[in-house]
């Protein structure tokens, strides 16, 4: 396989597009090329590459496209006599690899653990993008080497979301500085289509939101229960990385899934604290609400 084809698929997955790679693996008698050939084929049926013209081609390409529509690899035998009528007389074997839409990972905060988290989303073949309204903390991002394939959108994150592309493979990580912040992204992504959406904080801070998203009816408790809250797989982490493998290991953990997943239950704490009928915690939680006076003002 060429560079250049390489770097045509890495584009194409880059743009989050449907492809086939075609690839000859076996040949016997005479054919116009040999095993390794390689061809790239986008769904409309453009090419880069070749595995060596004529019928053969064409017919293969037609292959890629049914193998795009299905999703499913499969291996081809061309008799390019027989089914092609072509006097090469060989036989060719291509294998057509299904080259699907990589899932896209919103990492809103590009603090610690949104750093973290974009190294590993990564090397997972997530298409990643970190929004972030602070130009100085995105800049030194430019310098990380791993970050290179990671979009950078210095934005607002509500002028931000209605301009980014959701759709049923599509992750969102909200952890940025600001806790009212991160309810209104929440509450923005809500409208949204997408396969996974976690939001970083305490038990408390995921109480606080659950009781004012429904005390404003912005949200049903069946709809917060798709939310990943406190975010991340429970394994004890402390530090921004072990935080951020935390939450890879439940993005894993979707994307692998072929049904929706639902996030754990949430324990019997948080539900009490969030509907109130918690009298230990009603006070804390109430001081908790004080702390946000413009909490509403600022959500509305």
């Amino acid at each position: 396989m060429t560079p250049l084809l390489l770097r045509e698929i890495a584009d194409l997955q880059s743009r989050r597009m449907p492809g086939a790679l075609c690839t000859i693996v076996k040949t016997g008698g005479s054919t116009p090329l040999k095993t390794g050939a390689a061809m790239l084929v986008r769904s409309a049926g453009e090419i880069s590459g070749t595995i060596g013209g004529g019928a053969f081609e064409h017919s293969v390409i037609e292959q890629a496209r049914q193998v795009i529509g299905t999703g499913t690899s499969e291996l081809f035998e061309h008799r390019l006599v027989r089914d092609h009528n072509m006097c090469c007389g060989g036989t060719v074997h291509v294998f057509i690899e299904s080259l699907g839409v990589l899932p896209q990972l919103y990492i809103f905060g590009a603090g610690h653990v949104g750093m973290s988290l974009a190294k590993l989303a990564t090397d997972l073949a997530f298409v990643t993008t970190v929004i972030d309204d602070r130009p100085e903390i995105l800049a030194p991002w430019q310098n990380v080497p791993q970050l290179a394939a990671v979009k950078l959108l210095n934005a607002e994150a509500r002028d931000a979301i209605p301009t980014l592309s959701w759709d049923d493979k599509t992750f969102v990580v909200i952890a940025t500085y600001s806790h009212p912040l991160d309810r209104e992204i929440l509450r923005l992504s809500l409208e949204r289509r997408w396969a996974y959406c976690g939001m970083i904080g305490s038990l408390r801070k995921v109480a606080l939101a659950r009781r004012l998203f429904t005390e404003q009816r912005w949200a049903t408790d069946a709809e917060l229960d798709r939310i990943d809250m406190p975010i991340g797989i429970a394994i004890g982490a402390q530090s921004p990385a072990e935080i951020a493998i935390s939450i890879a290991g439940r993005m894993i953990e979707v994307k692998n899934r072929t049904k929706n997943v639902s996030v754990p239950s949430l324990p019997r704490s948080i539900r009490e604290l969030a509907s109130g009928n918690s009298n230990s915690n009603e006070h804390a939680l109430a001081q908790d609400m004080d702390c946000f006076p413009s909490l509403l003002e600022n959500e509305t």
